[in-house]
């Protein structure tokens, strides 16, 4: 009968130093970077880190420096939106890379249901990780409430209302919503709706004010839907029931490029031409925007770099550095296609 293959012994500092012909004392000078290792000893004990297999134990060195060396991601949203929203993918690399230049590990957690909710509060009570930050919270969300309770260092990408008084990074949702609606309008577009998403969140409540703001008693609320996701289905169904309220509607701002491009396609099937019968703009300048056809009119937000941002800062905190708040909003800029 064949015998089960057993774990392998892990290499550990004491064969280092026997590898190397040098004490216990220098093999750890040299793992912690310290000085006062001649060249030759130094040398030797890197050579015999490869021969042996030595990884270090981060657990070990974990339970001494009580810092993890992990930070938390975050993410409120099912997994479809997830992996369909480019700006979350951005949003990940950003902190990943600059987590990485610290050396710090990136731990993604996705929260699409009470019951995520409740297992990542457990988590994060564990101590498995130094810090947090925070995507697409919601209004009186209960994982900000933990994190605050446990007095875990973190921060919200976006400014959810109703939050524990924590730092974030963001954007200008409502000022960049009403210039975009306003470009829109000086097109000569007289019957403009809005599909709009997540008016639970910062971000989905901020876009509708600011379409409110350039609209101002033309405002009509019969010319605005709502659904909860950022979702290219979103898009589909709302322009479909903007079409039902207002067959004559000549304009729309879609609250996301993903929202934007179910839209079109419906716009597409009911014989409207883009821009000259209906102009139609977005939010984000993700990969959405340059997919659609024609090329989506857009708000571009500097995804990849408030996740860097988010990273930079949670940083510091635990470095005892707290953040300025003229370093929480980045800039975002219009980018004019054809679709409007």
């Amino acid at each position: 009968m064949a015998q089960p293959i057993g774990r392998r012994r892990r290499a550990t500092i004491f064969d280092v130093a026997a590898e190397a012909q040098v004490s216990r004392g220098t093999v750890s000078r040299v793992l912690n970077g310290e000085p006062y290792v001649s060249a030759s000893a130094r040398e030797a004990i890197e050579q015999a880190i490869a021969r042996v297999g030595y990884v270090r134990n981060m657990a070990a060195r974990n339970l001494v420096t009580q810092r993890t060396k992990a930070v938390a991601l975050i993410v409120h949203e099912p997994h479809s939106v997830f992996l369909e929203d480019p700006n979350i993918g951005q949003i990940l690399l950003g902190t990943n890379e600059r987590l990485s230049e610290s050396d710090f590990q990136l731990v993604c957690l996705i929260i699409g249901s009470e019951r995520d909710s409740s297992r990542v509060a457990d988590y994060l009570r564990g101590g498995f990780v130094d810090a947090a930050i925070i995507v697409s919270a919601r209004e009186r969300d209960p994982i900000a409430l933990a994190i605050s309770q446990i007095g875990l260092p973190a921060v919200f990408v976006g400014h959810p209302t109703g939050q524990p008084d924590l730092p974030w990074v963001g954007i200008d949702n409502r000022t960049a919503a009403r210039d975009v609606t306003r470009r829109l309008l000086a097109t000569g577009r007289s019957r403009v709706g809005m599909i709009a998403a997540a008016l639970d969140r910062d971000s989905g409540a901020d876009r509708l004010a600011g379409f409110r703001d350039a609209l101002g008693n033309r405002f009509d609320p019969n010319l605005v839907v709502d659904y909860p996701l950022y979702s290219r289905s979103s898009g589909v169904e709302g322009m479909r029931m903007l079409l039902e309220r207002a067959p004559d509607i000549d304009g729309v701002f879609a609250s996301s490029d993903s929202i934007a491009a179910g839209a079109m396609d419906v716009l597409k099937d009911s014989g409207r031409k883009i821009p000259e019968d209906v102009g139609i703009v977005g939010f984000d300048d993700s990969d959405w925007a340059l997919r659609c056809e024609p090329m989506l009119s857009t708000v571009r937000q500097p995804a990849d770099l408030l996740g860097r941002r988010a990273a930079s800062v949670v940083l510091d905190l635990l470095d005892g550095i707290q953040p300025t708040s003229e370093d929480s909003v980045l800039p975002t800029h219009i980018m004019w296609r054809a679709s409007a």
